[in-house]
Protein backbone atom coordinates (compact mmCIF):
# COMPACT_ATOMS: atom_id res chain seq x y z
CA UNK A 1 0.00 0.00 0.00
CA UNK A 2 1.13 3.25 -1.45
CA UNK A 3 0.30 6.62 -0.02
CA UNK A 4 -3.18 7.49 -1.34
CA UNK A 5 -4.93 10.96 -1.95
CA UNK A 6 -8.59 11.84 -1.12
CA UNK A 7 -10.25 15.21 -2.38
CA UNK A 8 -13.60 16.45 -3.35
CA UNK A 9 -15.26 19.84 -4.29
CA UNK A 10 -14.79 22.28 -1.66
CA UNK A 11 -18.15 22.11 0.07
CA UNK A 12 -20.97 19.54 -0.61
CA UNK A 13 -24.46 20.75 -0.16
CA UNK A 14 -27.02 18.56 -0.55
CA UNK A 15 -31.14 17.55 -0.37
CA UNK A 16 -34.40 18.36 -2.07
CA UNK A 17 -34.55 22.16 -1.75
CA UNK A 18 -30.78 22.58 -1.31
CA UNK A 19 -30.47 24.67 -4.78
CA UNK A 20 -31.94 27.50 -2.05
CA UNK A 21 -28.39 27.97 -0.91
CA UNK A 22 -26.75 29.58 -4.24
CA UNK A 23 -27.10 32.87 -3.19
CA UNK A 24 -25.42 32.63 0.03
CA UNK A 25 -22.75 30.19 -0.93
CA UNK A 26 -21.73 32.79 -4.10
CA UNK A 27 -21.68 35.67 -0.84
CA UNK A 28 -19.63 33.74 0.19
CA UNK A 29 -17.23 33.63 -2.06
CA UNK A 30 -17.12 37.35 -2.61
CA UNK A 31 -18.80 37.10 -6.02
CA UNK A 32 -19.33 40.57 -7.89
CA UNK A 33 -20.04 39.50 -11.29
CA UNK A 34 -21.84 35.81 -11.96
CA UNK A 35 -22.30 34.06 -15.16
CA UNK A 36 -24.43 30.86 -15.71
CA UNK A 37 -23.35 28.18 -17.92
CA UNK A 38 -25.83 26.07 -19.37
CA UNK A 39 -27.96 24.57 -22.18
CA UNK A 40 -30.53 25.52 -24.39
CA UNK A 41 -32.78 22.95 -23.22
CA UNK A 42 -32.24 23.57 -19.27
CA UNK A 43 -33.09 26.75 -20.05
CA UNK A 44 -36.27 26.08 -21.59
CA UNK A 45 -37.35 24.36 -19.12
CA UNK A 46 -37.44 27.08 -16.43
CA UNK A 47 -35.03 25.24 -13.79
CA UNK A 48 -32.96 28.67 -14.37
CA UNK A 49 -34.95 30.08 -11.87
CA UNK A 50 -34.33 28.19 -9.04
CA UNK A 51 -30.84 29.86 -9.49
CA UNK A 52 -31.39 33.18 -10.55
CA UNK A 53 -33.79 33.67 -7.36
CA UNK A 54 -31.91 33.20 -4.68
CA UNK A 55 -28.81 34.94 -6.44
CA UNK A 56 -31.30 37.98 -6.43
CA UNK A 57 -31.83 37.68 -3.08
CA UNK A 58 -28.56 37.94 -1.82
CA UNK A 59 -28.06 40.40 -4.36
CA UNK A 60 -26.50 39.26 -7.27
CA UNK A 61 -27.68 39.48 -10.69
CA UNK A 62 -26.24 36.87 -13.27
CA UNK A 63 -25.44 36.53 -17.10
CA UNK A 64 -26.18 33.99 -18.34
CA UNK A 65 -24.33 31.77 -21.58
CA UNK A 66 -26.74 28.79 -23.00
CA UNK A 67 -24.73 27.49 -25.78
CA UNK A 68 -23.62 24.00 -23.97
CA UNK A 69 -23.89 21.28 -27.00
CA UNK A 70 -23.82 17.74 -26.45
CA UNK A 71 -20.92 15.88 -25.67
CA UNK A 72 -19.04 19.04 -26.41
CA UNK A 73 -16.28 19.24 -28.27
CA UNK A 74 -13.01 21.83 -27.83
CA UNK A 75 -14.24 23.48 -30.70
CA UNK A 76 -17.59 24.77 -28.29
CA UNK A 77 -15.23 25.27 -25.37
CA UNK A 78 -13.51 27.78 -27.52
CA UNK A 79 -16.40 29.45 -28.30
CA UNK A 80 -17.74 29.97 -25.17
CA UNK A 81 -14.21 31.26 -23.56
CA UNK A 82 -14.41 33.98 -26.54
CA UNK A 83 -18.14 35.11 -25.59
CA UNK A 84 -17.00 35.62 -21.65
CA UNK A 85 -13.15 36.45 -21.58
CA UNK A 86 -12.42 39.73 -20.70
CA UNK A 87 -15.72 40.77 -19.13
CA UNK A 88 -14.70 40.35 -15.45
CA UNK A 89 -17.12 37.44 -14.42
CA UNK A 90 -15.38 35.87 -10.82
CA UNK A 91 -17.89 33.66 -10.60
CA UNK A 92 -18.80 30.88 -13.09
CA UNK A 93 -21.95 28.73 -11.94
CA UNK A 94 -22.57 25.50 -14.19
CA UNK A 95 -26.19 24.25 -14.47
CA UNK A 96 -26.86 21.08 -16.41
CA UNK A 97 -25.69 17.63 -16.68
CA UNK A 98 -22.06 16.68 -17.31
CA UNK A 99 -21.32 18.52 -20.49
CA UNK A 100 -22.45 21.66 -18.93
CA UNK A 101 -20.48 20.90 -15.36
CA UNK A 102 -17.19 20.05 -17.75
CA UNK A 103 -17.60 23.24 -19.96
CA UNK A 104 -17.69 25.44 -16.31
CA UNK A 105 -15.15 23.64 -15.10
CA UNK A 106 -12.71 24.27 -17.84
CA UNK A 107 -13.88 27.73 -18.61
CA UNK A 108 -12.85 28.59 -15.37
CA UNK A 109 -9.27 27.88 -15.89
CA UNK A 110 -8.80 29.31 -19.65
CA UNK A 111 -10.07 32.85 -17.82
CA UNK A 112 -6.29 32.20 -16.04
CA UNK A 113 -4.73 30.10 -18.25
CA UNK A 114 -3.54 31.11 -21.35
CA UNK A 115 -2.62 28.31 -23.52
CA UNK A 116 -4.18 26.72 -26.07
CA UNK A 117 -6.72 24.22 -24.48
CA UNK A 118 -5.98 21.32 -25.98
CA UNK A 119 -2.65 21.72 -24.26
CA UNK A 120 -4.78 20.74 -21.17
CA UNK A 121 -5.69 17.56 -22.05
CA UNK A 122 -3.83 15.05 -19.68
CA UNK A 123 -2.81 14.90 -16.13
CA UNK A 124 -1.53 18.35 -14.17
CA UNK A 125 -1.13 20.42 -17.46
CA UNK A 126 -2.88 22.86 -15.95
CA UNK A 127 -0.53 25.82 -14.47
CA UNK A 128 -2.84 28.37 -12.69
CA UNK A 129 -6.19 27.95 -10.52
CA UNK A 130 -9.37 28.80 -12.48
CA UNK A 131 -12.08 31.37 -11.15
CA UNK A 132 -14.31 29.95 -8.46
CA UNK A 133 -16.60 27.74 -9.56
CA UNK A 134 -20.52 26.42 -8.04
CA UNK A 135 -21.68 23.57 -10.17
CA UNK A 136 -25.23 22.25 -9.75
CA UNK A 137 -26.15 19.02 -11.81
CA UNK A 138 -29.66 18.65 -13.38
CA UNK A 139 -29.11 15.06 -14.19
CA UNK A 140 -27.94 11.75 -11.80
CA UNK A 141 -25.18 10.50 -13.12
CA UNK A 142 -21.73 12.12 -14.40
CA UNK A 143 -20.61 12.79 -10.94
CA UNK A 144 -19.08 16.04 -12.97
CA UNK A 145 -19.49 18.45 -9.58
CA UNK A 146 -17.05 16.44 -7.24
CA UNK A 147 -14.49 15.01 -10.27
CA UNK A 148 -11.30 16.73 -11.28
CA UNK A 149 -11.50 15.90 -14.65
CA UNK A 150 -13.34 17.15 -18.23
CA UNK A 151 -14.48 14.98 -21.10
CA UNK A 152 -14.33 16.40 -24.75
CA UNK A 153 -14.50 15.40 -28.04
CA UNK A 154 -11.40 15.82 -29.94
CA UNK A 155 -13.20 16.32 -33.37
CA UNK A 156 -9.62 16.23 -35.53
CA UNK A 157 -8.57 12.59 -33.95
CA UNK A 158 -12.39 11.29 -33.29
CA UNK A 159 -11.63 10.37 -30.07
CA UNK A 160 -13.12 11.79 -26.49
CA UNK A 161 -10.08 12.94 -24.60
CA UNK A 162 -9.63 13.69 -20.53
CA UNK A 163 -8.36 17.07 -18.88
CA UNK A 164 -7.29 16.13 -15.31
CA UNK A 165 -6.31 18.64 -12.84
CA UNK A 166 -7.06 19.60 -9.09
CA UNK A 167 -8.17 22.82 -10.73
CA UNK A 168 -11.17 21.19 -11.72
CA UNK A 169 -12.88 20.81 -8.58
CA UNK A 170 -15.67 23.29 -7.60
CA UNK A 171 -15.57 25.79 -4.70
CA UNK A 172 -19.25 24.41 -3.98
CA UNK A 173 -21.35 21.69 -5.30
CA UNK A 174 -25.10 21.63 -4.70
CA UNK A 175 -27.04 18.66 -5.79
CA UNK A 176 -30.97 18.28 -5.63
CA UNK A 177 -32.75 16.17 -6.49
CA UNK A 178 -35.70 18.16 -7.20
CA UNK A 179 -33.58 19.57 -10.35
CA UNK A 180 -34.15 16.13 -11.51
CA UNK A 181 -37.26 15.23 -11.26
CA UNK A 182 -38.40 16.22 -15.03
CA UNK A 183 -35.65 14.50 -16.80
CA UNK A 184 -36.74 12.11 -19.74
CA UNK A 185 -36.99 8.30 -18.81
CA UNK A 186 -34.16 7.91 -21.51
CA UNK A 187 -31.79 10.12 -19.95
CA UNK A 188 -32.21 8.84 -16.71
CA UNK A 189 -31.35 5.66 -17.70
CA UNK A 190 -28.35 6.70 -19.84
CA UNK A 191 -27.14 8.77 -16.95
CA UNK A 192 -28.08 6.48 -13.82
CA UNK A 193 -26.31 3.50 -15.71
CA UNK A 194 -22.81 5.95 -16.11
CA UNK A 195 -23.12 6.36 -12.11
CA UNK A 196 -23.12 3.06 -11.84
CA UNK A 197 -20.62 2.28 -13.71
CA UNK A 198 -18.01 4.79 -12.26
CA UNK A 199 -19.00 2.96 -9.05
CA UNK A 200 -18.62 -0.43 -9.99
CA UNK A 201 -15.07 0.61 -12.17
CA UNK A 202 -13.93 2.40 -8.68
CA UNK A 203 -14.42 0.04 -6.67
CA UNK A 204 -12.65 -2.83 -8.66
CA UNK A 205 -10.01 -0.55 -10.04
CA UNK A 206 -6.21 -0.97 -9.29
CA UNK A 207 -6.33 3.06 -7.17
CA UNK A 208 -9.37 1.35 -5.02
CA UNK A 209 -8.77 1.81 -0.93
CA UNK A 210 -10.62 2.14 2.18
CA UNK A 211 -11.19 5.43 1.53
CA UNK A 212 -13.22 5.44 -1.60
CA UNK A 213 -14.22 1.54 -1.05
CA UNK A 214 -17.68 2.34 1.04
CA UNK A 215 -18.25 5.21 -0.90
CA UNK A 216 -18.54 3.12 -4.20
CA UNK A 217 -20.70 -0.13 -2.60
CA UNK A 218 -22.59 2.45 -0.91
CA UNK A 219 -23.54 4.34 -4.43
CA UNK A 220 -23.81 0.89 -6.42
CA UNK A 221 -26.81 -0.03 -3.67
CA UNK A 222 -28.43 3.38 -3.99
CA UNK A 223 -28.63 3.29 -7.60
CA UNK A 224 -29.30 -0.24 -8.16
CA UNK A 225 -32.18 -0.16 -5.74
CA UNK A 226 -33.97 2.76 -7.11
CA UNK A 227 -32.90 3.05 -11.30
CA UNK A 228 -35.85 1.25 -12.70
CA UNK A 229 -38.41 3.46 -10.33
CA UNK A 230 -36.58 6.57 -11.13
CA UNK A 231 -36.64 5.65 -15.28
CA UNK A 232 -40.14 4.26 -15.34
CA UNK A 233 -41.91 6.57 -12.17
CA UNK A 234 -40.02 9.64 -13.06
CA UNK A 235 -41.80 11.67 -10.13
CA UNK A 236 -40.85 9.45 -7.02
CA UNK A 237 -38.57 11.69 -5.40
CA UNK A 238 -37.27 8.83 -3.18
CA UNK A 239 -35.97 7.27 -6.18
CA UNK A 240 -34.54 10.47 -7.40
CA UNK A 241 -32.75 11.18 -4.22
CA UNK A 242 -31.25 7.34 -4.43
CA UNK A 243 -29.99 8.43 -7.47
CA UNK A 244 -28.92 11.86 -6.85
CA UNK A 245 -26.50 10.43 -3.99
CA UNK A 246 -26.06 7.78 -5.47
CA UNK A 247 -24.67 9.65 -8.50
CA UNK A 248 -22.69 12.23 -6.11
CA UNK A 249 -20.90 9.28 -4.16
CA UNK A 250 -20.12 7.52 -7.16
CA UNK A 251 -18.83 10.01 -8.54
CA UNK A 252 -16.42 11.05 -5.04
CA UNK A 253 -15.06 7.29 -5.56
CA UNK A 254 -14.59 8.37 -9.26
CA UNK A 255 -12.44 11.17 -8.78
CA UNK A 256 -10.42 9.07 -6.15
CA UNK A 257 -9.91 5.99 -7.50
CA UNK A 258 -10.35 6.31 -11.19
CA UNK A 259 -12.10 4.13 -13.34
CA UNK A 260 -11.18 1.50 -16.03
CA UNK A 261 -10.98 0.11 -19.29
CA UNK A 262 -15.19 0.46 -19.30
CA UNK A 263 -14.31 4.01 -20.44
CA UNK A 264 -11.42 3.73 -21.99
CA UNK A 265 -12.95 1.86 -24.53
CA UNK A 266 -16.44 4.06 -24.74
CA UNK A 267 -14.15 6.98 -25.76
CA UNK A 268 -13.63 6.04 -29.37
CA UNK A 269 -17.61 5.19 -29.76
CA UNK A 270 -18.29 8.52 -28.48
CA UNK A 271 -15.59 10.44 -31.02
CA UNK A 272 -16.47 8.34 -34.03
CA UNK A 273 -20.21 7.51 -33.81
CA UNK A 274 -21.34 10.19 -31.43
CA UNK A 275 -22.46 7.46 -28.97
CA UNK A 276 -23.64 9.46 -25.60
CA UNK A 277 -20.88 9.05 -22.59
CA UNK A 278 -23.19 7.16 -20.40
CA UNK A 279 -25.04 4.70 -23.41
CA UNK A 280 -21.46 3.71 -24.20
CA UNK A 281 -20.17 2.78 -20.79
CA UNK A 282 -23.91 1.50 -20.20
CA UNK A 283 -23.92 -0.57 -23.54
CA UNK A 284 -19.96 -1.76 -22.90
CA UNK A 285 -20.12 -2.66 -18.97
CA UNK A 286 -21.18 -6.55 -18.86
CA UNK A 287 -18.66 -7.21 -21.72
CA UNK A 288 -15.90 -5.71 -19.92
CA UNK A 289 -16.95 -6.85 -16.33
CA UNK A 290 -17.09 -10.40 -18.01
CA UNK A 291 -13.36 -10.27 -18.66
CA UNK A 292 -12.16 -8.28 -15.71
CA UNK A 293 -14.12 -10.82 -12.76
CA UNK A 294 -11.59 -13.07 -12.84
CA UNK A 295 -8.94 -10.57 -11.68
CA UNK A 296 -10.53 -10.19 -8.48
CA UNK A 297 -12.92 -12.51 -7.75
CA UNK A 298 -13.90 -11.51 -4.04
CA UNK A 299 -14.60 -7.46 -5.65
CA UNK A 300 -17.29 -8.60 -7.53
CA UNK A 301 -18.77 -11.10 -5.53
CA UNK A 302 -18.99 -8.49 -3.37
CA UNK A 303 -20.48 -6.26 -6.02
CA UNK A 304 -22.96 -8.72 -6.42
CA UNK A 305 -24.44 -8.52 -3.03
CA UNK A 306 -24.40 -4.78 -2.91
CA UNK A 307 -26.48 -4.94 -6.43
CA UNK A 308 -29.04 -6.94 -4.53
CA UNK A 309 -27.98 -10.26 -5.43
CA UNK A 310 -28.74 -13.65 -3.35
CA UNK A 311 -25.02 -14.98 -2.75
CA UNK A 312 -25.71 -17.18 -0.32
CA UNK A 313 -24.71 -20.55 -0.72
CA UNK A 314 -22.61 -19.75 -3.85
CA UNK A 315 -18.79 -20.35 -4.35
CA UNK A 316 -17.06 -17.24 -5.05
CA UNK A 317 -16.76 -17.70 -8.55
CA UNK A 318 -19.90 -17.84 -8.62
CA UNK A 319 -20.84 -15.08 -6.57
CA UNK A 320 -18.67 -12.90 -8.90
CA UNK A 321 -20.56 -14.06 -12.23
CA UNK A 322 -23.25 -12.55 -10.88
CA UNK A 323 -22.47 -9.34 -10.49
CA UNK A 324 -21.59 -9.75 -14.43
CA UNK A 325 -25.09 -11.24 -15.32
CA UNK A 326 -27.34 -8.38 -12.86
CA UNK A 327 -25.31 -5.81 -14.58
CA UNK A 328 -26.61 -7.00 -17.69
CA UNK A 329 -30.00 -7.42 -16.90
CA UNK A 330 -30.31 -3.79 -15.26
CA UNK A 331 -29.29 -2.25 -17.98
CA UNK A 332 -31.34 -4.23 -20.32
CA UNK A 333 -33.80 -3.33 -17.67
CA UNK A 334 -33.89 0.15 -18.36
CA UNK A 335 -33.68 0.49 -22.52
CA UNK A 336 -30.24 0.26 -22.95
CA UNK A 337 -29.11 -1.29 -26.10
CA UNK A 338 -26.92 -4.38 -25.80
CA UNK A 339 -24.71 -4.03 -29.07
CA UNK A 340 -22.55 -2.64 -30.63
CA UNK A 341 -24.63 -2.46 -34.11
CA UNK A 342 -27.51 -0.86 -31.99
CA UNK A 343 -25.16 2.22 -32.27
CA UNK A 344 -24.00 1.82 -35.36
CA UNK A 345 -20.42 0.00 -35.21
CA UNK A 346 -20.00 -2.15 -37.96
CA UNK A 347 -17.73 -5.43 -37.93
CA UNK A 348 -15.03 -3.63 -40.13
CA UNK A 349 -14.87 -0.72 -37.53
CA UNK A 350 -14.08 -2.53 -34.61
CA UNK A 351 -10.38 -2.95 -35.45
CA UNK A 352 -9.38 0.58 -35.32
CA UNK A 353 -12.00 1.32 -32.43
CA UNK A 354 -9.74 -1.20 -30.54
CA UNK A 355 -6.35 0.39 -31.82
CA UNK A 356 -7.67 3.72 -30.64
CA UNK A 357 -8.91 2.47 -27.02
CA UNK A 358 -5.40 0.68 -26.24
CA UNK A 359 -3.87 4.45 -26.10
CA UNK A 360 -5.76 5.45 -23.29
CA UNK A 361 -3.60 3.91 -20.70
CA UNK A 362 -4.48 6.46 -18.12
CA UNK A 363 -7.41 4.43 -18.14
CA UNK A 364 -6.11 0.65 -18.76
CA UNK A 365 -3.80 1.17 -16.36
CA UNK A 366 -5.98 1.49 -13.46
CA UNK A 367 -8.27 -1.70 -14.87
CA UNK A 368 -7.76 -4.77 -12.52
CA UNK A 369 -6.65 -7.28 -15.39
CA UNK A 370 -4.29 -6.15 -18.26
CA UNK A 371 -5.44 -5.47 -21.54
CA UNK A 372 -3.73 -6.01 -24.71
CA UNK A 373 -4.91 -4.83 -28.11
CA UNK A 374 -6.01 -8.14 -29.43
CA UNK A 375 -7.72 -8.71 -25.81
CA UNK A 376 -9.81 -5.28 -26.67
CA UNK A 377 -10.54 -6.22 -29.55
CA UNK A 378 -12.33 -9.58 -28.42
CA UNK A 379 -14.46 -7.63 -26.00
CA UNK A 380 -15.54 -5.22 -28.86
CA UNK A 381 -16.13 -8.48 -31.29
CA UNK A 382 -18.56 -9.78 -28.05
CA UNK A 383 -19.72 -6.21 -27.85
CA UNK A 384 -21.20 -6.40 -31.15
CA UNK A 385 -22.26 -10.18 -31.44
CA UNK A 386 -19.34 -11.30 -34.18
CA UNK A 387 -18.47 -14.20 -32.33
CA UNK A 388 -19.53 -17.12 -29.67
CA UNK A 389 -19.22 -16.08 -26.25
CA UNK A 390 -15.45 -16.53 -25.86
CA UNK A 391 -13.77 -17.84 -22.43
CA UNK A 392 -11.82 -14.76 -20.96
CA UNK A 393 -10.86 -17.09 -18.14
Amino acid sequence: MGTSYFCTAGTLITGPGSIAEVGEQAKKLEATKVIIVTDKIIRETGLLSKVTEPLAAAGLEADIIDDVIPEPPFENLEQLAAQIEGKGYDLLIGVGGGSALDITKVLSIMLTNKEDVRDFVGIDKVKNPGVPTILVPTTAGTGSEVTYNAIFTDTRDKVKKGIVSPYLLPSVAIVDAELTLTVPPAVTAATGMDALVHAVESYTAIRAGELTDGIALQAIKLISRSIRKAVYNGKDLKAREDMAMGSLLAGISLGNAGVGAVHALAYPLGGKFKVPHGVANSLLLPYVMKYNVVADLEKFAEVAEALGENIEGLSLREAADRAVSALAQLSQDVGIPSSLKEVGVTASDIPALAEEASKVDRLLNNNPRWLTVKEIQKIYEEAYGAVEEPSHA
